[in-house]
Formats: structure tokens, C-alpha cells, sequence
């Protein structure tokens, strides 16, 4: 079995607790993922079976929708609801000129500190490891895209919003931006992926066959005597832009080839 299979992960489930259940479930070894979400979080996780596994790369660099539920007041060490309180603040009256106009602010490139726990590696060892042992380091801002973020609601002491966003970007990290800006602190209360590039809620349950997954990339179509050279992993000569392609032949949909410097290679065989 080759393609993307879209779970809706449950709250309090790891990322590689969904792959173990797909494993099982389908009796199948070749088992990845396209981006973990933290145990707290639901929503969307494609998981990638048999040959699928190898459009890992170009499926991480999708970019993802979250509905968001700040809580203010409090700031905790890791950003979310399972962290220890480290600092109070009284909230600010807020009204919803003010709230989206903050929201607003944020959109475009931004400069982000990726979270004391989060698996990102400095030096070969994970962030998180660090934070735990107690050991300080320099965290380096990177830059991420908010191409639209849009209130939802206010409750009380908590705002939830929807967030279009790229690869890379830390809602905990942005809820805590929103609090400052704010002029309070804050923490992620509840996070539920939405989409994965054109995955969405809609799709769980699903099993997205290799050629729909690519959907929106070019097809080729090959020529004579060009079969047998993509079927070989040997180059074929072309003047399309680097990047992925469908490949077919004649109208028969066979695999996958990746187009770097005007040739085309075997990626996948279907």
C-alpha cells in the first residue's frame, strides 16, 4: 500500500502513537510522518505509507492552518496548558477593535524564538533536553510567515483564533507574542491543526493514493524509448523547472521523478 493516510490525533496521543496504531492497523513496516504535533494538540497528522514515505521533504514544507486558544494572565515555562506557572500579570480590558487590530499586526514575515521545549537541535541535542537539565542556551530567532490570522472569539480571560501559517512556526511561541503585544503574558490553552497544505479535517480517514497527494504538481508524459531509462533510475533530459512531477506513461500513472538542473530521475515506482 503506497499513500497518505489523514488521522485526526487525539488529545494526549504522541505523533509516533498514531504510526504505531496505522502499523498495526494496516500490517505495514514503512511508516512515516510529515510533521509531529504535541501530545495536547488534535487535528490533522498525514502519515505516510510505503513508497509515500519518500515525499516526506516536500510534504514538511506545506504550509498549515490552527485554531489557537490563548489564555492570559499567566505565563508557563513551556508555552502550553501542562507547563508550571512562572509569572502572573493582570489582563488588560479587551475589546475586539483591539484584539484583531494586535492579531492583525502579525501577519506577513515575522521573527520568531522558537520554545525552550521544543525538538529543535542546537549542537546535537534537542532544546528540550537542555530546558530540562536546567543548562541556558542562545536560542536564534527564524523567520516564519503569517499569511492570515483572524479572531474567533472572546471569552473571559481567553482569545481563540484561526492562523494560516508556514512551515516552521510555533503557535506557542505566537501566543505569547499576542499577550505581550497585549501587555500581558499568556500561554496556548488548546491547539487543533486544521489543514496540512490540502489536507484538511475533511480527509480524515482517507487513504490519498501517491498521484492525488501530487495533484497540483506538473505531469510528464513519457516519449519513446524513455520508459525503460525512468524505470532504471538512468537521467532523462528536459527544459522543465526543477521540482516534482507526476510521470505517466502514455496515460497510465507510474511514479514519481524529481527534476534538478534540467534532467529527471526516478523518485518513486507505483
Amino acid at each position: 500500500m503506497n499513500g497518505v493516510i489523514v488521522v485526526d490525533k487525539a488529545k494526549g496521543n504522541t505523533s509516533f502513537d498514531e504510526i504505531r496504531k496505522i502499523r498495526k492497523e494496516y500490517n505495514i513496516k514503512k511508516v512515516g510522518h510529515t510533521g509531529t504535533l504535541d501530545p495536547m494538540a488534535t487535528g490533522v497528522l498525514t502519515i505516510l505509507v510505503g513508497e509515500a514515505t519518500k515525499l516526506s521533504d516536500y510534504l514538511m514544507n506545506h504550509d498549515k492552518e490552527y485554531v489557537a486558544t490563548l489564555s492570559l494572565g499567566e505565563k508557563r515555562d513551556t508555552g502550553d496548558s501542562e507547563g508550571k506557572i512562572i509569572e502572573t500579570k493582570k489582563v488588560p480590558d479587551l475589546s475586539e477593535k483591539n484584539v484583531k487590530e494586535t492579531l492583525k499586526s502579525f501577519e506577513g514575515e515575522i521573527s520568531q524564538i522558537p520554545p525552550k521545549y521544543s525538538a529543535i537541535k542546537v549542537n546535537g541535542k534537542k532544546l528540550y533536553e537542555y530546558a530540562r537539565s536546567g543548562e541556558e542556551i542562545e536560542i536564534k530567532p527564524r523567520k516564519v510567515n503569517i499569511f492570515e490570522i483572524n479572531l474567533i472569539e472572546i471569552k473571559e480571560n481567553s482569545i481563540t483564533f484561526k492562523v494560516h501559517c508556514s512551515k516552521g512556526t510555533y503557535i506557542r511561541t505566537l501566543c505569547e507574542d499576542i499577550a505581550e503585544k497585549l501587555g500581558t503574558v499568556g500561554y496556548m490553552s488548546s491547539l487543533r491543526r486544521t489543514r496540512v497544505g490540502n489536507f484538511t479535517l475533511d480527509d480524515v480517514g482517507k487513504i490519498i493514493s501517491i498521484e492525488k497527494t501530487l495533484k497540483n504538481e506538473p505531469e510528464y508524459k513519457l516519449k519513446d524509448k524513455e520508459l525503460s531509462k525512468f524505470m532504471n533510475g538512468v537521467k532523462i533530459r528536459t527544459n522543465l523547472k526543477d521540482g516534482l512531477v507526476r510521470v505517466y506513461d502514455k496515460d497510465k500513472f507510474i511514479g514519481v521523478g524529481e527534476i534538478k538542473n534540467k534532467e529527471l530521475k526516478r523518485k518513486i515506482v507505483v
